[in-house]
């Protein structure tokens, strides 16, 4: 496992759309390895592919609560429901949060680090975790959703991403 460069807005890479992930290989399970090494180094909790420079379709996510690490690959929200607006923050934006409108509970779709598929339910912050790094599979930033933002520390930036 290894640390990997945490790219920074505004390289184009994160604007761009991440491509489907179709070999379950060394490579992939790597990638998956050195995405969570580098989301805990950095104190976040959440982690998109493209925002190592990798254009795939790739993210994991640990808030710190139940159930861990999740890994996903190829994710698809299927569903959501109701509404939450809260703070956000970025490793690919540090030092700026921002109050982003998000469903309060999803479902999504994907697969795992061998090519299986499984289904996520999450509500609250777990919820707001996987849309704002299924957004970054899309070349979107929280910055485009935020009704507001401001300047934080990055001590702060534990509460978003």
């Amino acid at each position: 496992m290894a640390i990997r460069l945490i790219v920074k807005d505004p390289d184009p890479v994160l604007r761009e759309r991440a491509i489907e992930v179709t070999k379950f290989n060394r490579n992939l399970h790597k990638l998956l390895d050195d995405m969570a090494q580098t989301m805990y180094d950095a104190e976040g909790v959440g982690l998109a592919a493209p925002q190592v420079g990798i254009l795939k379709r790739v993210i994991v996510v640990d808030t710190g609560e139940e159930p861990g690490l999740i890994e996903m690959v190829n994710p698809e929200l299927v569903e959501k429901d109701g509404e939450q607006l809260g703070p956000e923050g970025c490793l690919s934006i540090p030092g700026l949060s921002g109050d982003v409108r998000r469903a309060q509970r999803i479902k999504v779709k994907g697969q795992d680090r061998n090519g299986e598929p499984f289904t996520v339910e999450a509500e609250g912050f777990l919820a707001r975790a996987f849309q704002h790094e299924i957004d970054h599979l899309n070349g979107v930033l929280f910055t485009d959703l935020a009704e507001e933002l401001y300047e934080t520390s990055a001590k702060s930036r534990r509460d978003g991403e």
